[in-house]
């Protein structure tokens, strides 16, 4: 099976289904191959990987980095997740739009995030083991996030009492992010 890429309804979150080889061994694929992602239009220079678990009804997010924006490419090795993206570049055409997925290790799918996008997660399973590369390092400082229940995007959210951090309790609803200047621009691309 080759590595196929699908368009979601924000054209620039991308769904990546990669080749996997399976027998009564198990399976192999490769979850990240420059060459290849490039030859499928997606050229971007990854420098942190990260890895995360959460336990059933956890719920990350929606995070982003202002300044030091990242895109994103999430996958789950353990369990299942939900995964969402959220256009919060002011001026877009898809601005608070979101777009979400289920990533497995059953369906061993990839999301791609671009920047200027928000994202977030919820566990579907007792644990789930997350992987995603970014574009750009950690900053603490440029850190910011909207909250997981702003009514004006309407996520759908497969959980309805989750588990979430404190951070993620007191984050901003979009419409305040974007009058505080918390948000990017939308650049054409």
């Amino acid at each position: 099976m080759a590595l196929q890429i699908v368009t979601t309804a924000i054209p620039e979150v991308k769904l990546i289904k990669p080749g996997v080889f399976s027998d009564d061994r198990g399976y192999f694929m490769e979850t990240f191959h420059v060459a290849k992602y490039r030859s499928q239009g997606l050229d971007t220079a990854f420098v942190q990987d990260n890895h995360s678990r959460s336990t059933l009804n956890v719920l990350r997010g929606l995070h982003y980095q202002l300044r030091k924006s990242q895109d994103k490419l999430v996958m789950a090795t353990q369990g299942a997740i939900f995964d969402v993206a959220v256009d919060i570049r002011r001026g877009s055409p898809t601005f608070g739009a979101w777009v979400g997925e289920v990533l497995s290790d059953e369906n061993h799918y990839q999301l791609l995030i671009p920047r200027g996008f928000a994202h977030g997660f919820c566990a579907l399973t007792p644990t789930a083991d997350i992987l995603y590369k970014c574009s750009d390092y950690f900053d603490p400082t440029d850190d910011r996030g909207i909250v997981w229940s702003d009514p004006a995007i309407g996520i759908r959210w497969p959980v309805h009492a989750p588990i979430l951090s404190t951070k993620d309790q007191r984050l901003p609803n979009l419409k305040d992010a974007d009058a505080a200047g918390a948000l990017p621009t939308y650049t054409g691309n």
